[in-house]
């Protein structure tokens, strides 16, 4: 019977021991993609959000196991695991406004060289001038 005590008392600790282990997984692979999001070295594109991406389905699975209640440390900790996400938000959507910007100059330059390729495309050939005499 005390063997079966110990076991259901090792299933009480050990819940709470994987909340903080998670909840400090989540918080180191946060710092990492705050550094990768900042990081300037990275010149392809590509990579980095190949990166960004598999740093946040990391952060998206340690998030789904953790659970309360809570303890102090586990506060504290959460309490700067959302301040580094709001500083991910940021760096999230700066990074989006790049690749919109991008995207739009890539297409300004597709129109641009289309009207250079076939400079009459745009003319308007739909029939006769109409002079209105009073």
């Amino acid at each position: 019977m005390e063997g079966s005590h110990s076991i259901e008392s090792s299933k009480t600790i050990r819940p709470k021991w994987s909340s903080v282990m998670m909840l400090q997984q989540f918080h180191n692979v946060t710092t990492e993609l705050v550094t990768v999001l900042q990081d300037q070295t990275i010149i392809e594109r590509d990579d980095r959000i190949d990166r960004i991406k598999e740093l946040l389905d990391q952060r998206e699975e340690f998030l789904l196991q953790i659970k309360p209640p809570f303890s102090a440390e586990e506060l504290q900790l959460g309490r700067q695991s959302m301040l580094l996400n709001q500083q991910v938000n940021q760096l999230l959507l700066l990074q989006k406004q790049e690749i919109q910007r991008d995207i739009k100059e890539l297409i300004q330059k597709k129109k641009t060289s289309n009207k250079y390729t076939n400079p009459y495309e745009t003319l308007a050939t739909d029939g006769m001038f109409y002079d209105k005499k009073n």
